[in-house]
């Protein structure tokens, strides 16, 4: 991971945590125990501190940012999708930011939460415990199905147990220049596309 500190402040990634070589942590950053940050995220503590608490993942090309004094907070087990950015907002605990969401100053996603992906917050908005929100700017759709977030969970331990393989097998090599005999595939996942509980 490219490591800076800034003012003093050096970035603190807990060992059990995997935070992606490629990923930037720039001064006031904590991220804690099971968390996971992914490939070209930018977690930039210059202004203010971005904090990730545990179990918590950051997803590939995420920017967490705030305005100077303001904290940019994940709770525990909040999960943000690929291409979110989050500035200044507050994620509560067991939230979920879709992928490429933008939530903006002073948000705050309330517990086990969804923002649609693609989603625009706007600054001030107060996501309500366990309903999606969606759209441009994003408001209140429904109240999320238990279904739904039994989904959530099980999505966010499969990155918590992506930030365990990581940290034991995840290593820089060179291609192959063809495929191995009886190349082994990851297998079954108990996670499926969300769309496809939404349909039964």
């Amino acid at each position: 991971m490219a490591v800076y500190s800034l003012d003093g402040l050096i970035p603190v990634v807990d060992p059990t945590a995997f935070v992606h070589p490629q990923a930037t942590l720039i001064g006031d950053v904590l991220v804690g125990a099971g968390c996971y940050v992914g490939p070209c995220a930018s977690l930039r503590g210059d202004f203010g501190r971005i904090i990730i608490n545990a179990g918590s993942n950051v997803q590939d090309c995420c920017v967490l940012h705030s305005f100077p004094g303001k904290d940019t907070l994940l709770e525990v087990d909040a999960h943000v999708g690929h291409g979110a950015v989050l500035h200044g907002c507050i994620v509560r605990r067991g939230a979920l930011i879709g992928i490429g969401a933008i939530v903006m100053d002073d948000v705050v996603v309330e517990e086990e939460a969804f923002v649609g992906a693609a989603s625009f917050v706007r600054a001030g908005f107060l996501v309500p415990r366990r309903t999606l929100v969606t759209g441009v700017p994003a408001r209140v759709v429904r109240e999320l199905k238990p279904e739904e977030l039994a989904w959530k969970a099980t999505g966010t331990r499969e990155y918590q147990e992506l930030a365990v393989r990581c940290l034991a097998s995840h290593r820089e090599c060179q291609p192959l220049t063809a495929p191995e005999p009886d190349r082994k595939t990851r297998g079954v996942s108990a996670t499926v596309p969300l769309h496809t509980i939404e349909r039964k």
